[in-house]
């Protein structure tokens, strides 16, 4: 058996607990040992009756706590197991932390969020943008809650004369979660362009009502796009996640649903006069152009432009009249040259001198008396007409 180095076993251990089943774990436990490190971190045991485990919550992970956990608490922390080398002891690292009693709201609160992000209701390419200046705007909350009182101020207020349609609603307790449904589904069949839900502030299981997988998933099919507006602006719920867009408190919700109606005013008159200093400016570069056309000699005079068109033509037919006459007189110099050379070196030039071009019957040139035999028939060519002869008899010599 071969042996391994500590650090080696120390390494396989981590790598053992990289399994799936230790990471995303929720371990309840009450807290010992607890110390809250000048860096940040904090470091504390997790026990029961009959063991304990150390855990370590990073500063990254800890500062969004909303309480501040000591010995005796009993929590829900959710994270993974995994080794400290250096020590060669295995720990808790805590990702969330959550106070026994609301730590299983809290924990089916983080598995629902899980879930629909997976499914992808919460991907911002699917959320739908909400119109510009809607004309009518519902509002889906208590009639009584002052959530209410504060949308309809605010709408009121930037843009009065503003329509709004309330659909009452439960907000809290068990049958909150299907009163928002049900007042969701009556806003499908109206004309209103967007829809605002919610209530005020509240503890996490006030809110609880906004946290339903249902509601979540038919804000997610809803046809208008909608405004979540729950709580203040640190109260987080599924509906803030799946709907079109977050507001951070109702009267926020108001203030992104309509524009200021003094802002689209002065917009308004600021386009307009930017508009007729445009239309000024391109009015006055029409009338100059025009301007320009008036005095131009094709204008003023017509027939100017279309008689020095007709010299130009004039011009050119002569041009190409001199030019054919000088081509043509240059072609004729040119073949009359070459037809001198072609009657010098002529045959016929040669034969007119006397001399005669001799051939066999069959056409073959003679040029020596060897190529025929007495008694042959020759042909001689002459100057004018041919001669047919016989060969009496033939004399050979060297040419000396």
């Amino acid at each position: 058996m071969q042996p391994i180095t500590v650090s080696e076993l120390t390494r396989m251990i981590s790598s053992a607990l990289a399994d799936p089943v230790f990471q995303n774990l929720a371990v309840i436990g009450e807290v010992s040992n607890f110390v809250h490190h000048s860096s940040g971190h904090m470091y504390f045991s997790l026990k029961d009756a009959h063991s304990r485990i150390k855990a370590v919550m990073f500063r990254s992970r800890n500062r969004l706590l909303k309480f501040l956990p000591k010995n005796g608490d009993t929590v829900i922390a959710v994270g993974s197991v995994g080794v400290y080398e250096p020590n060669g002891e295995y720990q808790l690292y805590v990702e969330v932390l959550f106070p026994q009693g609301i730590g299983e709201l809290h924990l089916a609160f983080e598995q629902l969020k899980a879930k629909l992000e997976a499914e992808g209701l919460f991907d911002p390419a699917r959320k739908k943008p909400l119109p510009l200046l809607p004309r009518r705007v519902g509002v889906i909350t208590s009639p009584s809650g002052a959530a209410l009182r504060d949308i309809l101020h605010v709408l009121t207020r930037r843009h009065p004369g503003v329509n709004v349609l309330v659909f009452p609603a439960l907000v809290q307790g068990e049958e909150a979660p299907a009163s928002l449904r049900h007042a969701l589904e009556l806003a499908q069949g109206t004309d209103c362009d967007v829809l605002i839900i919610g209530r005020g502030g509240g503890s996490f299981e006030e809110l609880s009502a906004f946290n339903d997988e249902q509601l979540a998933r038919a804000i997610a099919q809803s046809a208008i796009p909608v405004v979540s507006a729950v709580g203040h602006e640190t109260d987080f719920t599924i509906a803030d996640f799946v709907a079109d867009l977050r507001a951070p408190t109702p009267s926020a919700a108001a203030e992104l649903v309509v524009p200021l109606q003094s802002e689209l005013r002065a917009a308004v008159g600021s386009y307009g006069v930017r508009l007729a200093a445009a239309l000024r400016r391109k009015i006055g570069a029409e009338r100059r152009f025009l301007a320009q056309l008036t005095k131009s000699a094709a204008l003023k005079r017509p027939d100017f432009m279309v008689n020095q068109l007709r010299q130009r033509v004039d011009d050119l037919v002569t041009s190409l009249g001199l030019h054919t006459t000088h081509n043509l007189a240059l072609r004729r110099s040119r073949l009359g040259t070459f037809a001198g050379k072609l009657e010098t070196l002529s045959p016929l030039k040669t034969l007119a001198r006397g001399y005669a071009i001799c051939s066999d019957e069959e056409g073959r040139v003679l040029r020596s008396a060897e190529q025929v035999s007495s008694g042959d028939a020759v042909n001689v060519t002459l100057y004018q007409g041919r001669l047919v002869c016989r060969v009496e008899g033939r004399v050979l010599h060297d040419g000396a």
